[in-house]
């Protein structure tokens, strides 16, 4: 591991003297290519630095506590406990950033999400849901564009879908896929009963260009009167559309907006980011998916959490996780939880890493 991180140091000084280079400053392509490696590569060697900063000082206070020096010896035995903690944390951190970076965490995402049983509950859940995710993407500085609706007379969702945008999205957000449960008494509910609802939550890594090609001789595209709430524009012109991928039957619908080449557009996108899981899925079974590292990390089909509004907990079952602040979550406070999933998956990511032979 030790080596590695050598090579790494050396890799960033190089780096950082290419970026003071006057033919890189003029190559702007050039220059955010760099820029983007030494920016990936900083954070491993300053851990690094610092874990070789604690190390020298292990070694020092060990050196004391050999030496006839009775104060001295009594001040590194205060020390070395924390420094040894300190070391173990540098250490497990280093693995953690040597681990291979998920080649998605970079994307921006789709993410999709749709009621399931429970009726009405189910899609109003299924807008907090939505709501939540957005102000926690505001709260980081991301862009939330939405890409096709189809709501409810009460203010719900049957199906949303939107474009999120900004630094490192999948990174944050990848572990969300899966089905959310609610429980909760409904507005409509009389008797105060509690009600099990449910909602699927996609998150879809964004697709470029050149990682799904789609030909136009495997795509039907049927356009029709658009309907629900809208412009008159909206509902008097044919500017839905209806894109069907024929090789695979899959099917995607749009009708937001007022232009048929908008729909059209935003359609394919949303096409070409589950062709792309498709695909991923595909490549990930044929090496073994089945991969410690990789459990629970996106099968929607798989329960993830709960959200119980009478306790005011949340609970992820996946890492046994409960929270007594469901009311700050719902809010877009999402911080602890995406921050625990993360260190939980890493740390399952580290162990097959190390244990395998």
């Amino acid at each position: 591991m030790f080596h590695k991180l050598d090579e790494v140091e050396k890799r960033f000084e190089e780096l950082t003297l290419s970026l003071a280079d006057p033919a890189v400053l003029g190559n702007s392509k050039q220059l955010m290519k760099l820029t983007r490696e030494r920016a990936h590569l900083e954070e491993i060697v300053e851990t690094y630095r610092e874990y070789r900063r604690v190390r020298t000082s292990l070694e020092e206070s060990e050196a004391i506590l050999r030496g006839q020096d009775a104060e001295l010896r009594e001040l590194a035995e205060e020390e070395l406990p924390e420094l040894e903690a300190r070391r173990d944390e540098l250490d497990t951190a280093l693995k953690l950033l040597l681990l291979p970076a998920d080649p998605n965490d970079q994307k921006n995402i789709l993410l999709e999400i749709r009621a399931g049983t429970g009726g009405e509950e189910a899609a109003l859940f299924a807008a907090d849901l939505f709501r939540m995710y957005s102000r926690y993407a505001e709260a980081r500085g991301w862009r939330v564009e939405l890409m096709s609706e189809n709501s409810t007379g009460g203010g719900g969702f049957k199906e949303v879908i939107a474009l999120v945008s900004g630094d490192r999205v999948f990174s944050f957000l990848k572990y969300e896929s899966g089905v959310h449960r609610v429980q909760r008494v409904p507005t409509t509910e009389s008797q105060g009963r509690i009600h099990t609802s449910a909602v699927t939550v996609a998150i879809l890594p964004e697709a470029e260009d050149i990682e799904v090609q789609i030909e136009d001789k495997d795509l039907r595209i049927d356009v029709y009167r658009s309907s629900g709430p809208g412009g008159q524009s909206v509902n008097t012109t044919d500017s839905a559309v209806r894109v069907t991928h024929v090789p695979t039957g899959m099917v995607v619908t749009c009708q937001d907006e007022k232009s048929q080449h908008k729909n059209k557009a935003k359609a394919l996108k949303i096409l070409q980011a589950r062709l792309f899981e498709q695909l991923q899925q595909e490549q990930a079974a044929e090496i073994g998916a089945a991969r410690k590292s990789m459990v629970g990390s996106g099968d929607r089909s798989e329960r993830i959490r709960t959200y119980n509004f009478p306790q005011n907990r949340l609970t992820d079952h996946r890492i046994n996780l409960s929270l007594y602040s469901l009311d700050r979550v719902v809010e877009g406070d999402l911080g602890e939880l995406i921050g625990a999933l993360q260190t939980h998956f890493q740390t399952e990511r580290l162990k097959a890493e190390f244990s395998e032979p």
